[in-house]
């Protein structure tokens, strides 16, 4: 892998972890709740339309949630911008180290919480996410 792959990857990294930001977001108000809705579905499998956004707090927690992951994938882009050129294998590591502190808290509460099926999900979420930066790039 090249430090421009690894330059290019970051951006999908960005992009991956952001997009789930706008999509909790919507599950804040109730009539555009439905992507969080099934989302929530999706990583609780089965798909058996028990989650739902009709409680506030639920609603609050998407806010929060869509916020922290929206601010996350900035963050990444302009990493990838801003500082991945003068520092590439610093970057690369600290979205790595962020990458697994999500990984394992997420797995960790999701099996806790009883939905351990988001554990096996955010397997492929962290390996998209991830994708090529586990290697060093040559120059």
């Amino acid at each position: 892998m090249t430090q421009k792959f690894h330059h290019f990857y970051l951006k999908i990294t960005a992009i991956v972890i952001g997009s789930f930001g706008p999509v909790f977001f919507l599950g804040t108000i109730l009539p555009t709740s439905e992507p969080a809705r099934w989302s929530l579905d999706l990583l609780s499998l089965p798909l058996d339309g028990l989650q739902t956004f009709h409680d506030p707090t639920t609603r609050f927690l998407s806010a929060l949630t869509g916020g922290f992951l929206f601010g996350w994938g900035i963050c990444i882009w302009f990493l990838q911008k801003w500082v991945y050129p003068k520092a590439p294998d610093e970057v690369r590591r600290s979205v790595l180290a962020g990458l697994l502190a999500w990984f394992f808290l997420d797995s960790a509460g999701s099996i806790a919480s009883g939905n351990s099926s988001n554990a096996f999900i955010n397997i492929i979420v962290l390996l998209i996410a991830a994708g090529p930066l586990w290697k060093k790039a040559k120059n």
